[in-house]
């Protein structure tokens, strides 16, 4: 053999080897790969198999605390509690029907109630947690766990629900939350703030107007549950952030005295601080208990209280709009003296009716009132004193002192579905009715009849600007806002919405005027003066029908088509800046029904002042 021979046979031969070892060490990581593989399958494959099947990672929303209310005086209006909601997620809970039906059997809860709840989701991704029923109790509570492994896809979440201590005290003010609704799902925020099923959200009041503060922000979980929905571990938790607390106006005192004055009657009381607009009380009656609203009122319930002539769910402070009659005669006054058509001098006889072309209107004192001036007119309220000098002014100029008074308007304070009330002018009713103004309309108006429209938020924000000096402030609310770690990032300052567009000398005029209505032995409400502090104001009876023609003492008007009593009076003392406006539905007369209301509440909030400062 060659030598050329001998060199390619070695080569052969050394490649023969690594390819044999090469080959090696393929079959043996084969015969590895197909050991484990065997392993895998057989030892631990149903293991894995069912890990693959039953488990799943999720992500759960976290709900935040909802802020809470106070009064001025940090007593809590609105608070949080541990609430029990059972819940059901649909994809885990295969057959629904099938779970459902033996949930309401095992947890006694109406099957209709379930399918409907099922149904009102029926949108909403199947993995995502849907609401059955919220706050359940502890006998639910139990069934489902006892029968937890026959219930697939059903828990019970623990949760942050709302409550109010006070009940059916301030309820208007307040308001309540409940679910979120279709509607208010696909509302555009500003904020982009996005609502889910099942949220709760502020239907009226202060849990609606305030609710970009209170709702907080939602934190989320990523847990790892079974193919039966139950969580097996949490794996991250982003927790949520609280709301903001809200702090009212509201003296929860006085509030509670001013409920407790109109608790006999329909109608609304509003107590402000007229040196800087704060809402101390505004109470309606009758009112509600907030806390039905939160899980849901049941339909009986609900048509009870829709069905309520009286109007329970109205605030009647700011949404009810009644004739302001002769509180009224505040407004035609302030316009008569600063247009020159009267003055502290300027008489008028008062026979007990006036005579305008070929109608004949009638002082509430059929006997009259004799001669009379500004201030007498004031105090005894003489209608004719009024007709004279609204026939004068006409409804235009009349209409311009009450719209710089804030009338006629909403006054914008921080609350929803607030009345406008309705000043009328010569225009308005051009406008709207397609006729021209009559000059008798304007005779009716000068009394705060005919077409004039307030609310009693309004009438007190006229008293309190007579009483501070003619400045008009924006009634306000909402003392501050904080955050739940005491952070301030809203603070209320006193709102100037304008000035009374009179003169120095005819305030004075029209503040005498109010003074002799309760402290001159002829005013209207001088029964209702205090020794210890002055009262001003002014008494009105808002007529729903005509006066009869006949007079007849003895006829008598059925209980819904009498009169509407109101008052409107303030304090003097500006150590004691409080002004008060109260409505009485079918109380009648002003200073029979309403007055008295006033001055209870100024005597209570003089004392109440006194026993704080000693």
């Amino acid at each position: 053999m060659s030598d050329d021979d001998e060199i390619k046979s070695s080569e052969n031969d050394w490649y023969r080897q690594r390819l044999g070892g090469l080959m090696f060490c393929v079959m043996t990581a084969f015969a590895m790969l197909i050991i484990r593989l065997f392993h895998l399958q057989n030892v631990q494959g149903e293991e894995f198999r069912q890990r693959a099947e039953y488990n799943y990672i999720r992500i759960q929303s976290v709900d935040a605390p909802r802020g809470l209310i106070f009064d001025r005086n940090r007593k809590v209006l609105a608070d949080n509690r541990p609430s029990l909601d059972l819940a059901i997620v649909l994809k885990d809970a295969k057959p629904v029907d099938e779970t459902i039906g033996k949930l309401s059997e095992y947890a006694n809860i109406s099957l209709e109630e379930l399918i409907a709840k099922v149904n009102a989701n029926r949108g909403v991704p199947a993995y995502k947690s849907v609401l059955l029923k919220a706050d359940i109790n502890m006998d639910m509570l139990a069934a489902v766990e006892v029968h937890k492994f026959d219930l697939p896809g059903i828990s019970v979440n623990i949760s942050s629900r709302r409550q109010y201590p006070e009940k059916e005290s301030m309820a208007h003010v307040i308001g309540y939350v409940g679910e979120v609704n279709s509607q208010e799902l696909n509302e555009e925020r500003e904020d982009e703030y996005e609502y889910r099923v099942g949220d709760y959200i502020g239907k009226i009041g202060i849990e609606k107007s305030q609710e970009e503060f209170l709702r907080g922000t939602r934190g989320g979980r990523q847990v790892e549950v079974d193919a039966k929905g139950r969580v097996v571990r949490v794996l991250k938790t982003v927790e949520g952030k609280p709301g903001h607390n809200v702090y009212l106006t509201i003296d929860d005192e006085l509030q509670k005295k001013a409920e407790s004055l109109i608790s006999a009657t329909t109608g609304a009381m509003v107590v402000l601080d007229y040196s800087n607009g704060e809402v101390l009380a505004m109470a309606s009656n009758p009112s509600f208990d907030l806390n039905p609203f939160i899980t849901g009122l049941s339909r009986d319930a609900w048509n009870k209280l829709i069905s309520n002539p009286a109007r329970p769910l109205e605030n009647k402070a700011i949404q009810a709009e009644y004739p302001p009659a002769s509180t009224y005669k505040i407004i035609t006054a302030m316009a008569a003296l600063e247009e020159g058509v009267a003055n502290e001098r300027t008489g008028v006889s008062c026979p007990g009716y006036y005579h305008f072309k070929d109608h004949t209107y009638r002082c509430w004192n059929k006997f009259g009132h004799g001669p009379v001036n500004v201030f007498s007119a004031m105090a005894q309220s003489c209608d004719v004193f009024f007709y004279h000098t609204g026939q004068k002014l006409g409804v235009d100029r009349i209409a311009k002192y009450a719209k710089a008074a804030g009338l006629g308007s909403r006054t914008g304070i921080e609350l929803d579905h607030e009345g406008g009330g309705l000043i009328p002018t010569s225009e308005w009713k051009k406008r709207r009715m397609g006729v021209s103004w009559r000059a008798g309309e304007t005779i009716s108006v000068a009394i705060g009849q005919g077409y004039n429209l307030t609310t009693p938020l309004q009438m007190a924000m006229v008293t309190a600007s007579i009483a501070n000096g003619g400045i008009v402030y924006r009634p306000t609310i909402i003392k501050k806002i904080e955050t739940a770690e005491g952070y301030v990032v809203h603070e209320a300052a006193p709102e100037e919405k304008g000035r009374l567009p009179i003169s120095p000398k005819t305030l004075e005029i029209v503040r005498k005027g109010l003074k002799q209505v309760v402290n001159s032995p002829s005013g209207t409400a001088y029964k209702i003066r205090l020794a210890q502090i002055e009262i001003c104001g002014k008494t009105g009876t808002a007529q729903i029908v005509s006066n009869p023609k006949d007079d007849d003492p003895k006829r008598k008007v059925a209980a819904h088509l009498r009169s509407h009593a109101w008052f409107v009076g303030y304090s003097s003392s500006e150590k004691y800046p409080i002004a008060v406006s109260v409505i009485v539905e079918h109380g009648e007369h002003g200073s029979d029904a309403a007055a008295p209301l006033v001055r209870n509440m100024i005597r209570y909030y003089y004392e109440s002042e006194v026993g704080h400062q000693e």
